[in-house]
């Protein structure tokens, strides 16, 4: 018999095996090797039994029916990435599927990084939960804040440390800060001088410092670090920054330009207090609020 838990509530029954099991101090996490043996107790008649990549050309990821006749599941992952954390948090991900979606679905999935819908559908909501899932049982939230503690001032080389940490990628890591933070910061993706995507942790967005991507492309400033890679060292470098040039508020930049994927990584450090002027943040919502439900903001 299946249990109907949330994606969190997943992610927590899990972790407290694995504390008790091999202590607080354990990642990463093997997922290949839980999803299996996890499976395999928690459902006996119906495991995962098999964790392996392979050549997927048009999706990163899926979680595969046995052939008929035999009983069980398959994950498989696109042996094409190189990427250890951009792997680890695809096969996270369908054993997230496996753990909440599998009756419902008994098709399995086949899943991409890069498909755009709406967060309100029914797809949207399936692999938002998988996210979710992910997020919370790569990255244990009371872990994740022994290491960064939510008030503490955080660059993007403490960053990398936690991505290392739980064999995850950088801006999965920089995500899971941000949801629960108690500094004003905002992650921005950047390619060709515009920005792609952007997160404000919560108090930032309650302040109103945020990027609204749904007006248009916005372009980033002339004399951020993405456009002066002279100024970077082995990709990365820090630059202070007055008011008005990212925002209308002094801001610390730090940027790591990710040359396998050709986008910058940057990380914008706000004081703790917003300046007056900046008033109530906007109610109307942006793509991102449209594709995304609320509580997304604070995933992974």
């Amino acid at each position: 018999m299946t249990v109907t838990f949330t994606p969190e509530r997943w992610a927590f029954e899990i972790t407290h095996v694995l504390n008790a099991a091999f202590g607080a101090d354990r990642f990463p996490i093997d997922i290949s090797m839980i999803a299996r043996e996890y499976s395999k107790q928690r459902y006996p008649h119906d495991p995962i039994v098999s964790v392996q990549g392979d050549d997927l050309p048009t999706f990163d990821g899926a979680l595969f029916k046995a052939r008929e006749g035999r009983k069980g599941w398959g994950i498989i992952y696109n042996n094409a990435i190189t990427s250890k954390g951009r792997i680890n948090f695809t096969l996270a991900h369908e054993f997230g599927h496996y753990l909440l979606h599998r009756v419902a679905y008994p098709n399995g999935f086949q899943c991409g990084q890069q498909q755009i819908v709406r967060w309100d559908s029914e797809y949207g909501q399936v692999e938002h939960q998988a996210n979710v899932f992910a997020a919370n049982f790569l990255m244990p939230l009371d872990d994740f804040r022994r290491q960064v503690p939510d008030n503490a001032k955080v660059d993007i080389d403490i960053l990398r440390a936690s991505a290392e940490r739980y064999k995850v990628s950088l801006i999965a890591a920089a995500l899971r800060w941000l949801s629960y933070t108690r500094k004003r910061a905002i992650l921005v993706v950047s390619r060709d001088g515009y920005i792609l995507w952007a997160r404000s942790s919560d108090p930032a967005w309650r302040t109103g410092a945020f990027f609204k991507t749904s007006a248009g492309p916005i372009e980033i400033p002339t004399s951020s670090l993405p456009l002066n890679p002279h100024l970077l060292t082995d990709g990365r470098g820090s630059l202070e920054h007055d008011r008005g040039v990212w925002l209308r508020e002094s801001v610390r930049e730090t940027t790591i330009f990710a040359e396998h994927y050709d986008f910058s990584i940057s990380l914008l450090m706000l004081e703790d207090s917003a300046p007056v002027y900046y008033g109530e943040a906007e109610a109307e919502p942006d793509t991102y609020d449209r594709f995304v439900p609320p509580a997304r903001r604070r995933e992974w």
